[in-house]
């Protein structure tokens, strides 16, 4: 559980940066780090299900705060700062790697499955259920409220996104459409 305190702790660094730091181009991308963390945390405690969902909301959330706050905040290229984001950026990327090193490391070898329920799923599958491939009787019929619940929250983030990227204005009435 050492591989946790030290995620939480990460976690706790990037959420003070995001609040303390001056500039918000810095502060959306500290909060990016402690959803990234959250998504290795899923990993270490075997839910890759929920830090694949975890990961993929919040790199559309990172990409929609960039967006939105790139045309109010370019400090890297203003304050010339630019070595202290790219020692930054490495000295993140090192970390985040290292951890998804160990994380993906104890992971099960393919096809042997760790736990009970895992295992009965995989044995028994197509039998109990009648589906043409195990995945699809995994997914839709034992883990069906899981599946449903994932995949209104990429529904959700994607309409965000959409609201977010949207041209906003209407056609002057007086134009032709034609």
């Amino acid at each position: 559980m050492l591989e946790i305190n030290i995620l939480l702790l990460f976690m706790i660094i990037g959420a003070v940066i995001a609040v303390e730091v001056k500039d918000l181009l810095s502060s959306v991308v500290a909060v990016g780090a402690v959803g990234l963390g959250l998504s290795m945390a899923f990993l270490v405690l075997k839910a890759p299900d929920l830090a694949i969902t975890q990961l993929v909301v919040e790199l559309l959330c990172l990409i929609i705060l960039i967006r939105a706050t790139i045309r109010k905040d370019l400090p890297f290229s203003t304050s010339g700062r630019w070595l202290f984001n790219t020692l930054s950026t490495i000295c993140f990327l090192a970390i985040f790697l290292t951890f998804a090193y160990f994380a993906l490391k104890d992971l099960p070898q393919f096809g042997k499955p760790v736990m009970r329920v895992a295992k009965t799923y995989v044995e028994e599958g197509l039998s109990k259920t009648g589906a043409a491939n195990i995945v699809a009787a995994i997914i839709l019929d034992f883990r069906g409220y899981d599946t449903l619940g994932e995949a209104t929250v990429l529904f959700t983030a994607v309409i965000g996104v959409l609201a977010i990227v949207r041209r906003i204005g209407r056609k002057k009435e007086g134009k032709n459409e034609g």
